[in-house]
């Protein structure tokens, strides 16, 4: 683990933990009745976090794990990009309380939203021009800027072969990330089938836990069975013994009464 990313972690810990600090848990209790607030700030940390897993595929090596961080970084994109006009309506919407200038500060906060999110490096070339990247031709083996500072139409102007370039690059990222769609979904499947295969089994547990008991019981019912016939036989091998003995003492004195005689 790098040195970034373990600020990363920290950083994240500390925002979970946020929630036991009891002077900020006070503010928020104060304005939890502003729902442009309370919107506002979990938007806030949505633009945080795409704004540090961009920073984490700036510093990434790994081209297969840059691609599925820009991807996700361009999904969170796409999702706030969506939830301004809603935000927009909320820094409209009067409130009581609220002087005009701080809603008029409100729906400047909300307008500078979308160049922010615009803003964030995705992996696309037109955060590449915005970070300045520029590229030389390939006619000039240095590269030449105007004293002014100005360029002229011609430094911008297409060739075949970028059009060409950037058709392909297109082509890929959307191929690229109807994969992950993809691979999503399966995560999704199988994320399913391991809570329904959870469930199952849990429903299971009662009933194997009835099928002990009733072993065990059955277990017991035995031996106590074997126990009280071990008993019965020896019972009747003593009442046999004992009839044989009487059948013997009778046939004795008949013997003894006849040679008495």
């Amino acid at each position: 683990m790098s040195v970034i990313d373990i600020l990363f972690r920290v950083d994240d810990i500390c925002k979970k933990y946020d929630k036991y600090d009891v002077d900020k848990q006070r503010t928020l209790n104060a304005s939890s009745d502003d729902a442009f607030i309370r919107i506002y700030s979990s938007f806030e940390e949505q633009v945080e976090a795409a704004q540090r897993r961009s920073e984490i595929a700036l510093v990434e090596t790994n081209r297969a794990k840059l691609v599925p961080i820009n991807a996700e970084v361009r999904r969170l994109k796409a999702r706030l990009m969506e939830e301004i006009p809603k935000l927009q309506k909320l820094a409209a919407k009067k409130v009581k309380g609220i002087s005009r200038e701080e809603q008029e500060t409100r729906l400047d906060l909300v307008l500078a939203l979308p160049e922010r999110i615009r803003a964030i490096p995705d992996g696309t070339t037109s955060n590449l021009n915005q970070t300045g990247g520029w590229v030389a031709s390939g006619s000039s083996g240095n590269i030449k800027f105007d004293k002014d500072g100005n360029f002229g139409d011609a430094f911008f102007q297409q060739t075949k072969e970028s059009n060409q370039y950037r058709q392909e690059y297109e082509l890929r990222k959307m191929k690229q990330d109807q994969g992950l769609d993809i691979i999503c979904e399966g995560l999704d499947t199988l994320k399913n089938l391991a809570r329904d295969m959870n469930e199952e089994l849990d429903r299971q547990v009662p009933l194997m836990d009835e099928i002990d008991t009733k072993v065990d019981k059955t277990t017991t019912d035995l031996k106590s069975t074997n126990v009280r016939l071990k008993e019965t036989l020896y019972q009747y091998r003593s009442t046999q013994n004992f009839c044989i003995d009487i059948v013997l003492i009778c046939v004795l004195l008949g013997v003894a009464s006849y040679l008495y005689k």
